[in-house]
């Protein structure tokens, strides 16, 4: 089954933590009635730092919270230990790494606060058995793999529903739990205390919507994103079903085609971990619907339809 690995909790090859603890005198007064980031840019973050208050803060201090302190100069560390194939489209989305940054040392804050024994544990391990414990109840009837199956019946090369049915449960049950986990995540983030530097979220928000997904995002049209690859299966049998949308709503509907292996970082900000995935957007930029596999037109367009293209 084709598939976008996980990106080892998104940049975990080649993020370093050093946790420090920070001082109130490193951020200025005004905390109260700051704006969020979600406030100020919708959309921008993913899960944890949706909530962040946006304040001033002496120059190369990102991000504070309770216990917890990321610079600049760490990001940059983190930007030159990475391949480098993929450095440039890392300097371009700094505010991503932060946010998996801050992702990391909560989730370790959580699960050593938890009881999961995480002596002699990585940080990603202790994080990976925390989760792993807490949203192990997840799971996915032989109902919803058998609809999954007769939808994708060409990304499993048309192999018998009983054959495959164990490994699409799997997929399936991956994906229940990265919606889980997302959905905690952002509970964590507006439940933590967390601060990032105002004036370096403006400059990174200018840097990462340069991209063919937030440049579309904030047309004014509703926009439909495939997440893909060249020579895979179904990704190539949507490339017709795209062509067509593009020619039946050329004013009304922007339709974007990403490959995942040129583009990880914006793969990864969109949560893409299987292929082909197709994400919907309204007209404000706001994602509706997301559908993993080949999405047949005639329902690409009842969905649309429900969102007004016509």
């Amino acid at each position: 089954m084709n598939g976008l690995k996980r990106y080892s909790w998104i940049l975990a090859g080649f993020v370093c933590i050093f946790v420090t603890y920070f001082h109130a005198s490193q951020v200025h007064a005004g905390i109260s009635g700051s704006q969020t980031v979600e406030q100020a840019y919708p959309g921008f973050a993913s899960g944890i730092l949706k909530g962040a208050k946006m304040v001033a803060m002496k120059k190369g201090t990102l991000l504070v919270s309770d216990g917890i302190e990321i610079s600049e100069s760490r990001l940059k560390e983190t930007v030159e230990k990475a391949g480098e194939k993929i450095r440039e489209e890392l300097r371009k989305n700094l505010f991503f790494i932060l946010e998996q940054e801050t992702m990391k040392e909560v989730l370790v804050r959580e699960a050593r606060s938890s009881g999961v024994v995480t002596k002699g544990l990585s940080e990603m391990e202790a994080i990976q058995t925390f989760l792993d414990q807490k949203f192990r109840d997840v799971q996915v009837s032989d109902e919803e793999a058998k609809a999954f199956y007769e939808t994708n019946k060409a990304m499993v090369g048309g192999l018998p529903f009983e054959q495959v049915k164990e490994a699409i449960q799997q997929v399936l049950v991956q994906q229940k739990r990265q919606v889980a986990v997302a959905s905690y995540l952002q509970g964590l983030g507006a439940k933590t205390d967390i601060r990032v530097n105002r004036h370096w979220v403006n400059a990174q928000y200018a840097l990462a919507m340069d991209n063919p997904v937030d440049r579309a995002r904030i047309s004014g049209n509703p926009t439909m994103v495939e997440f893909g690859a060249t020579g895979c299966i179904p990704c190539d049998m949507m490339q017709p079903i795209l062509d067509n949308l593009r020619k039946k709503y050329p004013d009304k509907l922007n339709v974007v085609f990403v490959h995942v292996g040129e583009n990880q970082i914006l793969a990864a900000r969109f949560g893409i971990e299987s292929i082909p995935v197709q994400v919907f957007f309204d007209k404000t930029g706001r994602e509706v619907f997301r559908h993993t596999g080949f999405y047949p037109q005639v329902e690409v367009e009842q969905k649309l339809a429900e969102m007004g293209v016509r």
